[in-house]
């Protein structure tokens, strides 16, 4: 792989942690801040451990809260919102009067 020479601004502590990070692996800096970047990149968009933790609580109070019925009485209620539909939609509340 070809490499080119780039140049960063990194504070103190930023180097003191990649030193550190290098010394440790024995690794060069460069091939460290290569792994970084990488994993990274690899991780955008996917919920780090916090978030996830977060979001399960959200749902373990929410699924307590979901209506347990027929699955019956579901299709009834979604057949009559489709009819609804068809016929121009549910009557406004004047109408239904």
């Amino acid at each position: 792989m070809a490499t080119t020479k780039v140049t960063f601004t990194l504070d103190g502590e930023t180097l003191k942690l990649l030193a550190d990070a290098a010394g440790r692996l024995h690794k060069p800096k460069s091939a460290v801040v290569r792994e970084a970047i990488h994993d990274y990149h690899e991780r955008i968009g996917r919920l780090s451990e916090g978030e996830r933790v977060r979001l399960l609580k959200i749902l373990d109070t929410l699924l307590p809260q979901v209506p347990r019925r027929p699955q019956s009485a579901v299709q009834r209620e979604l057949d009559e919102i489709r009819a609804a539909r068809k016929a121009g939609g549910r009557k406004s509340r004047s109408e239904r009067r």
